[in-house]
């Protein structure tokens, strides 16, 4: 097997994040390889630079993925949604009443 890859660990946690926005930082390093203790660091990392939205659901949390934010290593105007969409991410629509709530708000 190579010992490359196409996708940074930042991109793969972003990726599992996309596939389970509920998982907790175990289960995100279990997927991408990584420890716990570096997943909590680039999820610290996707937070600070705009790319998601940590959401604390009573003990846990929840992410919430900013599709809009361009992607930092590109000079075009890529979106973060538009990679995440071809690697098959299907944004989650929220429901009128949640949206009517977020515009009042």
């Amino acid at each position: 097997m190579a010992d490359w890859g196409f996708f940074t660990n930042h991109g793969l946690v972003l990726a599992s994040i996309a596939k389970q926005p509920r998982s907790t930082a175990r289960e995100i390093g279990d997927v991408v390889g990584i420890t716990e203790r570096t997943a909590h660091k680039i999820i610290k990392d996707l937070e600070q630079e705009g790319y998601i939205t940590k959401v604390k659901t009573g003990r846990k949390n929840r992410y919430r993925i900013h599709s809009d934010v361009p992607l930092i290593d590109e000079s075009s105007d890529v979106a973060v949604g538009e990679l995440l969409a071809m690697l098959g991410w299907k944004r989650r629509r929220r429901s009128p009443q949640k949206e009517q709530a977020r515009a009042a708000g």
